[in-house]
């Protein structure tokens, strides 16, 4: 009876690894661009490892400064954010931040690309997949989905043929896995998704945030300085989780599935939409333990719910249609 008893007590416990364009992650969790910096500040507060990965700030070619300020403005269940892709450039990021982050995160990391032009999401991709520092990049993730920049990367996230053009382009320029940011400001994102697989891209994700703005009701005058800003945190979630869903129909290549994910449990769900890992934003920003937490709520998570193999739920709300 003993025995017995000490087979069931320690029973496996829940596999959490998932595969993300032939790399494997410990967990699908990976905090999303803009929300992680380039991971050192977390560091200091707790062992950034535990992460599957994450994406570090959006790199442009030049060093840029950001929006005028204001570039926050609090909503319901959420925030608005007119950053304005403020980061040092392409040269800094891999002389400076890339070394420093290689003494706190052992795992690849998920470089994300921003750009105004197809030549400077060529330049920037090429960059980093040459660098002395590519080791340590796993996946390349091209942002052609920015809200929050007048004339920048959502031009190209918001028209098919555009989209598939960056895709072409950078396709060229590097082996790593290329992973295409959407934006959920289109009609139909899933048509956009497929012309990105189409195009050469080993996976997307999705979703950036949605356009928004927000009135100080005693001036008049739009909070931002940017007027209006992209909004993320729990309210954008059943955005997200439809979003995901409908592109999980349309592509066969996997999906980082994001957009108000503050929980395990939130983890789980989009997942059975069809994302394979999935992005933390806004949560890291009002609670920066946030993506930990998730981590180590998911066994306890899978175990509610009878997973054994996390990976085995990708895509599982489609199998019931």
């Amino acid at each position: 009876m003993v025995a017995s008893k000490n087979i069931d007590v320690n029973k496996r416990l829940p596999d959490t690894r998932v595969d993300l364009c032939g790399i494997t992650l410990d967990n699908p969790v990976i905090p999303a661009s803009g929300c992680f910096g380039y991971g050192y500040e977390f560091a200091e507060l707790y062992d950034i490892n535990c992460l599957g990965s994450f994406s570090f700030k959006g790199t442009t070619l030049e060093p840029r400064f950001g929006n005028k300020t204001p570039r926050i403005a609090e909503a319901p269940a959420g925030v608005l954010n007119s950053v304005g892709l403020q980061n040092p450039g392409v040269s800094k990021v891999i002389s400076h931040e890339l070394p420093r982050l290689a003494e706190v995160f052992n795992k690849p990391v998920m470089a994300n690309v921003s750009g105004f032009s197809i030549e400077e999401y060529v330049e920037v991709t090429r960059r980093l997949s040459e660098s002395e520092r590519a080791d340590q990049i796993g996946w390349i993730e091209v942002n052609i989905s920015c809200p929050n920049v007048h004339g920048g990367g959502m031009s190209f996230g918001t028209d098919a043929d555009m989209a598939a053009e960056v895709v072409e382009a950078t396709r060229k320029v590097t082996s790593k896995p290329l992973i295409i940011k959407l934006s959920p400001n289109v009609t139909d994102i899933a048509g956009i998704a497929k012309a990105c697989e189409d195009a050469g891209a080993d996976g997307v994700s999705l979703i950036n945030t949605l356009m928004g703005m927000r009135i100080d009701k005693k001036t008049a005058m739009p909070i931002l300085a940017n007027t209006t800003g992209g909004l993320s945190g729990p309210a954008v979630f059943p955005v997200a989780l439809r979003m995901v869903y409908q592109v999980y129909e349309a592509v066969k290549i996997p999906i980082v599935g994001m957009g108000g994910i503050t929980t395990a449990e939130d983890v789980i769900e989009m997942m059975m939409a069809g994302a394979t890992a999935v992005g933390v934003g806004a949560a890291n920003l009002a609670e920066p333990y946030a993506s930990k937490q998730i981590v180590e709520e998911l066994p306890s998570v899978m175990a509610k719910y009878g997973i054994e193999r996390l990976a085995d739920i990708i895509g599982a709300s489609h199998s019931h249609k």
